[in-house]
Order: structure tokens, then sequence, then C-alpha cells
């Protein structure tokens, strides 16, 4: 697996791709509608966006309502381009987006947050368990979702379907996966984009739909958004076919159901 200073360098290198090509997907598309369902109302929520890039999602969450949201992610170009972006899109989003530079999988009580633990009424990680370097870092990043939620507080996460899904195999949907490296618990490989071509890692643990991490980390009431409810899928369920049949990317959301 890629270390963390050659995943840092391939999300700098394909920093501003990444918000370029990947919206254009019918892969994303779809994950965003999925998004948008799993959200909901996020009126008043201070959220923790971990692994969150250029801050696309955090900006959803506040146009859902959050009142303020921190980003955390392990590449600087990355955070640099989100806070071009908000710059860019004047005082909508402003200070309510904080942005952090930080490995998501080790404890982030060195960052300037704007909550401690078990503050945060939502947790996001989308993909970027998908980048967990081994089964302890996976866990890393479960500990610090657990962490920072507030008791009842709200996980929502995108991650792997079957990494070896047909529609990963041929790209249909925008993103493909290629040179697979089968490692005990898991798998290695790299997902093509457009232009990007990066190492990430889908460990069994996850794709196999097993709850025992969230389980683990104190999370209940495990659910997956239903592809088949939104309106790209019913707009076109033919198109949507292969993915249905094995879906290569899954929507979860959870709930802390303790304080421990």
């Amino acid at each position: 697996m890629a270390t963390v200073e050659e995943l840092r360098g391939e999300y700098d290198e394909h920093a501003r791709a990444y918000d370029e090509d990947y919206p254009k997907t019918p892969n994303s598309i779809l994950e965003t509608q999925l998004l948008t369902s799993a959200l909901g109302d996020c009126t008043g929520y201070t959220v923790l966006d971990l692994g969150g890039g250029t801050g696309v999602r955090a900006r959803e969450a506040i146009d859902f309502g959050a009142a303020a949201v921190d980003v955390v992610d392990i590449s600087p170009e990355m955070l640099s381009n989100g806070r071009s972006s908000i710059a860019d899109l004047g005082s909508r989003y402003g200070d309510r987006i904080g942005w952090h530079e930080a490995d998501v999988a080790k404890p982030l009580d060195h960052l300037p947050l704007r909550g401690g633990p078990g503050s945060y009424d939502l947790v996001m990680a989308n993909w970027v368990m998908d980048h967990a370097a081994s089964i302890a870092d996976l866990e890393g990043m479960w500990r610090n979702v657990a962490t920072y939620l507030k008791p009842g507080g709200r996980y929502v996460g995108v991650r792997s379907g079957d990494p070896y899904a047909p529609c990963v195999v041929q790209g249909k949907y925008g993103v493909k996966y290629e040179d697979w490296k089968p490692v005990p618990g898991g798998v290695l490989f790299r997902y093509v984009v457009g232009t990007i071509n990066i190492e990430a890692s889908s460990w069994e643990v996850s794709y196999s739909g097993s709850t025992e991490m969230h389980e683990k980390f104190g999370l209940g009431e495990v659910e997956i958004e239903p592809c088949e409810n939104t309106d790209v899928v019913k707009k076109d369920p033919e198109f949507w076919k292969l993915f249905l049949e094995n879906p290569s990317m899954v929507v979860v959301k959870a709930r802390k159901m303790t304080s421990g």
C-alpha cells in the first residue's frame, strides 16, 4: 500500500482534476443523490468531514443546514483548492468551513478543530476508508469517527462495495479499478477516473457488508442507502442494471449509540 507521503503526493498531483473529472461521471451523480438522501436535514449541525478533500460534501452539508464543518484531509493541494473554491463562491460558506491537514487514521487532538471529542452532530468519511493502509489504520479512522461524534450523533460515509464488481472492471460508470493485489484481509488496487490514477485499498471487513467495525466503536442503526430510490436510477434502470447487480459503491449511515 502507498505510504502516507505517496498518497499525499498522488492527491496533490490530481487535486484539480479530481474536482473537474469526477463530478461528470455517472458514478458521481449517483453518489451525490445517495448522499443527499442519507444526509437529509442538517440544520444547526456541527460536522466533521474526514478525508473531505476540496470540501464538496462539506459545502453540501452547509446547503442542507449545517452551521459549520471541519474538513480534515492529508493533501494540502486538495485543501488549498477547497479554500479557493469557497472564495470564488462568495460569502455563503465563508468561515463556516475550517480546513485542517492531517492523517485521519491517526489521533486528531493536535488540530484546532471547532469541536472536541464527543461534540459533533455528524461525522462524514467519504471514500477515505478505501485508503487505509492496514486494518490498524482502518480502526484508527473508525476510532476518530466514534471519538468525535456526540452520543446519538450521525455517521454518513461512502465506501467501495465489491472491489471486483464488473462495473468497475469495465469502468462503465466513469470509475475503473485495475492492478488488483490481494493482501491478507483485503485487496489493493488503483482507481482511474479520467486522468486520475490513485492507489486505494478495500478491506473485507468493510466490503463484505459486515457491521463489525461499527459495533466495535459503538455505532448502531447501520443502514445502506438504497440506490433504487435515486432519481438517476429510476430514470434509466436498464443503464444501471450492471451496478445494481453488484454495486461497486455503498453509502452507509449509522448512529453513535453510547458515550464510550
